[in-house]
């Protein structure tokens, strides 16, 4: 397949979004489209788990990272029930301010290009494997698993249209991490009852609903999570060379919910995964 380095410009049009992603290809393609340029967003956003324009709403679920809205109360809110927060809460500040202007930055630098060479994806990307590049991604509901197979940065562009997904898992093999995927939509994004990992730039609102989340959800819109457990990609897991892990040391033992981290080998030699359903204070217990 043709291979072309990513350029950074100015927004296109649809028509030439669809343009420059209007060869299809197999489902089954698992070779990199074109060449990387890099993917997920600037410094100043990174400590966000969740970024919105105006509002962010949590409601049985959970949070690991920062929260915050561009604009400031009482136009920018953020309402929370029942969702525990591990990370501070920015509503229109400064901080929030800074890294909402990093994020448009990242989004427009990652946006399709004319003359762009990225062949559309099609399917439900079920039982796809890719290694680590750049693809385009057709708009269609996507299920099942997708297997990404390899370290590296993966960048997926969902143009045009919404990223939508239910019962869809990413799987990460061979040193492939979370915090280096970003999924770039050209509108809204919604995951329901799916396992997804990696950042997600929306153009417009992103909706979670049960499942889990290992990534940062930065949208033009609001933010809605429903009974997922998100765990955000914070600058305080990055590792050498800049890049982020999803799989650094946890500071807790087991039963304490999902954290997108390595909670160590203190089961008693069994699995040690705290997602397993260990119990707090009984660390020598397996869990279910």
């Amino acid at each position: 397949m043709n291979t072309r380095t990513l350029t950074q410009g100015l927004f296109v049009s649809l028509a030439l979004v669809a343009a420059a992603c209007s060869e299809p290809v197999s489902s089954n393609n698992s070779t990199p489209l074109f060449s990387n340029s890099g993917s997920g967003v600037s410094a100043a956003a990174s400590n966000f788990a969740i970024l919105a324009n105006q509002a962010v709403t949590c409601t049985d679920g959970s949070i690991v990272g920062d929260v915050g809205t561009d604009q400031a109360s009482p136009t920018g809110s953020f309402t929370q029930t029942s969702c525990p927060v591990t990370g501070s809460i920015h509503i229109g500040d400064g901080v929030a301010k800074q890294a909402y202007q990093g994020f448009l930055a990242d989004y427009a630098a990652l946006a399709p290009q004319a003359g762009d060479v990225c062949p559309i994806i099609t399917g439900t990307l079920a039982g796809v494997t890719l290694s680590p590049g750049t693809y385009c991604v057709s708009g269609e509901a996507k299920t099942g698993v997708l297997t990404l197979d390899g370290s590296g940065t993966y960048l997926f562009k969902v143009a045009p249209g919404a990223f939508t997904g239910t019962n869809f898992s990413v799987v990460l093999m061979n040193g492939a991490e979370a915090c280096d995927i970003t999924w770039w939509v050209d509108a809204a994004a919604t995951m329901t009852d799916s396992d997804l990992k990696g950042d997600i730039l929306a153009g417009a609102a992103i909706t979670l609903t049960r499942g889990t989340f290992y990534g940062s959800a930065y949208a033009h819109n609001d933010v809605t999570v429903t009974g997922t457990q998100v765990v955000g990609c914070s600058s305080g897991r990055r590792g050498h060379g800049g890049q982020r892990h999803s799989n650094d040391k946890c500071n807790q033992g087991v039963g304490n919910g999902p954290e997108g981290c390595d909670p160590g080998n203190s089961n008693n030699k069994n699995s040690s995964n705290d997602e397993n359903g260990g119990t707090p204070g009984n660390p020598g217990r397996q869990g279910k």
